[in-house]
């Protein structure tokens, strides 16, 4: 078995891949003062960004479901990798050359060997597009509108129709027959899995390749569905990838808006023709993991997007609309539909009317709640007084589930008019609806987040703030505390929460340097304190961070120290008589004054002075 990972290979890791650069790949990061960003949490559904990245000191935290740590840890957590190999990621990715204790390389199936192989099989189908053998895949390009420099742009390549030219290639790259296995590359019996087709690369936010997607082109092909994808494999899960994300995500991002298509082709015309925010799902329905990705990459300001859906004007459309629709509360965003009347898809519509064409299409949405209602009165005969009575019904719990209260009576207006009834009619109905669905279907009230484990201090307990943000200096910018009286003369004592003062603890443990916050997290053992160390560390400070502060700090945490010693002391005073016992009294005494010598000059220190 191989080695531990050499320590200063991982600290080159960790330096290298910088924690903003590595989490907004995944995550919309805003700027949220004191050094810090701010996104909407991937772990966890929320609309307020509770997700806080601190650059500077490399670590993440989400204050609403306390996830945390570093760069490796938000790797394994994003990608469900073990620490070897999510650092093996990482090194591929910036660069690091990784040693090990016994220095040979980790065994078994990696990630990393994944992604390669993926990759490599991404550049030898595009290579091949461009050679005799490809000729049927740039025909069949070409009649869908996308000359060879759109190809290249988009990386589509061609699998050859031999079999094995694929697995004989790579394994000259040097895989074995178990990662091409693993990465959905070859079949059993060595086969190519993917043979005679169109390919598309499947990539993620940080453009590795995690799979492919295939077209049917000769109909001597023994798969008859006309697309294929690669297999569930542990990098490719078909219900977390959209395609065209790695062009999108920017756009997505900046523009608040999302276009949703159904195919590879569409998302190449919808870019081509300018809407560089199209995206499509990968041999299955947009589902709930797909709205948390759209979720994540418009932020904070998703409230405000636009998420846009391009059906077919069919039964088909129609379903799928229907399936979207009922899960219309996953989007922060308003969602809308962009049919196009005659059945044309994106691509079509780009190849017989041109690109504005595409760009008026998605110009001219309309609302997916008055779509969906549209096409429930459409089955309805409408020349009979009760068929649109029924048709108000059915179409109802649409108007009574419009999240936005200020639309709800212009949708009550629409369907009205669609059904041809009176409005009052119709609001008799809707209101029915509404009230039949708060007796039986009241919904549970959300859960509030709370932080894992009881045992951590709250950050409002007014009476530990002064050891909460001691502690939260320390952490940040431990240099500050590098003076000839160590951490300004702190000790365990004067922490007196148990969570803070185990902390703390931890932190003088370390000898030969000061700690830095991920080495402090490292050590701790128990779940509880790491998140409380993570909280800490990202928290943004009440003070500027600078030696005057960290020292006024220590001493406010000092004088609550002595005021307590203080009490005790009085204490014990009013408990011994100064006649029968005068040298304990007198020494008591003596003590009150020396501890208040101290608090005085403590406070003088406290204020700046």
């Amino acid at each position: 078995m191989a080695g531990f990972i050499n320590s200063e290979d991982l600290d080159e890791v960790r330096t290298r891949a910088r924690i903003d650069d590595v989490v907004s790949s995944y995550v919309t990061l805003k700027p949220a003062g004191a050094g810090t960003l701010k996104g909407l949490c991937p772990f966890h559904d929320e609309k307020t960004p509770s997700f806080q990245v601190t650059p500077a000191r490399g670590l993440y935290y989400c204050f609403g479901c306390g996830k945390g740590g570093d760069t490796v840890n938000f790797v394994q957590e994003i990608n469900n990798l073990s620490f070897r190999e999510a650092v093996e990621f990482l090194a591929d990715k910036y660069g690091v050359r990784l040693r090990y204790s016994d220095e040979t390389q980790p065994v078994g199936l990696s990630r990393t060997r994944l992604f390669d192989a993926n990759a490599a099989a991404a550049q030898f189908f595009a290579d091949t597009l461009r050679t005799g053998e490809g000729k049927p895949g740039r025909d069949f390009l070409a009649q869908r509108g996308f000359p060879p420099e759109a190809a290249q742009q988009f990386s589509v390549g061609f699998a050859p129709r031999g079999g094995r030219d694929l697995v004989s290639h790579l394994k000259s790259k040097g895989f074995r027959d178990d990662e091409l296995m693993e990465a959905g590359l070859m079949r059993k019996g060595g086969w190519d899995y993917f043979r005679g087709r169109v390919v598309w690369p499947i990539r993620d936010a940080g453009k590795g390749v995690l799979g492919f997607g295939a077209r049917r082109l000769f109909d001597e092909d023994r798969i008859a569905a006309k697309y294929i994808n690669t297999p569930e494999t542990p990098i490719y899960k078909k219900s977390h990838v959209l395609y065209g994300l790695d062009w999108a995500r920017t756009a997505i991002g900046s523009t608040s808006q999302a276009v949703i298509v159904e195919g590879y082709t569409d998302v190449m015309a919808c870019h081509l023709a300018g809407i560089d925010t199209a995206v499509a799902s990968c041999g299955t329905a947009f589902g709930a993991d797909h709205a948390k990705m759209i979720n994540r990459l418009m932020g904070d300001h998703a409230s405000s997007g636009q998420v846009i859906f391009s059906f077919d004007p069919d039964e088909a459309g129609r379903n799928a609309a229907l399936k979207v629709f009922s899960q219309d509360s996953l989007f922060s965003a308003s969602t809308w539909v962009a049919v196009e009347p005659t059945g044309l898809d994106p691509c079509d519509l780009r190849l017989q009317h041109g690109d504005q064409a595409v760009r008026d299409l998605i110009a001219a949405r309309t609302p997916l709640y008055r779509f969906v209602m549209a096409n429930i009165v459409s089955r309805y005969n409408l020349d009979h007084a009760d068929a649109r009575l029924a048709a108000a019904r059915e179409a109802a719990p649409l108007v009574t589930s419009i999240r936005d209260e200020s639309q709800v009576e212009t949708y009550l207006n629409d369907l009205a008019f669609l059904v041809g009834l009176d409005p009052a009619i119709v609001r008799r109905e809707v209101s029915a609806t509404r009230q039949k669905t708060s007796i039986s279907h009241r919904p549970d009230p959300p859960a509030e987040p709370t932080l894992p484990g009881a045992t951590l201090p709250t950050p409002d307990d007014r009476r530990l703030l002064s050891e909460r943000d001691t502690l939260k200096l320390i952490l940040q910018a431990p240099s500050l505390f590098d003076s000839d009286q160590p951490w300004y003369g702190l000790e365990e004592r004067d922490f007196t929460h148990g969570a803070y003062r185990a902390l703390f603890r931890t932190i003088i443990s370390f000898t030969g340097g000061l700690p830095r916050p991920t080495a402090v997290i490292d050590r701790l053992a128990h779940e509880d304190l790491k998140t409380l160390a993570l909280q800490l560390s990202v928290e943004p400070p009440r003070t500027e961070l600078t030696p005057r502060h960290a020292h006024e700090y220590a001493a406010k945490l000092k004088v609550l120290t002595l005021d307590r010693d203080l009490g005790e002391v009085k204490s014990s005073m009013q408990r011994t008589n100064p006649t029968i016992n005068p040298d304990a009294y007198q020494a008591m005494f003596q003590q009150m004054i020396d501890l208040e010598v101290q608090r005085k000059e403590l406070i003088r220190l406290s204020a700046g002075e």
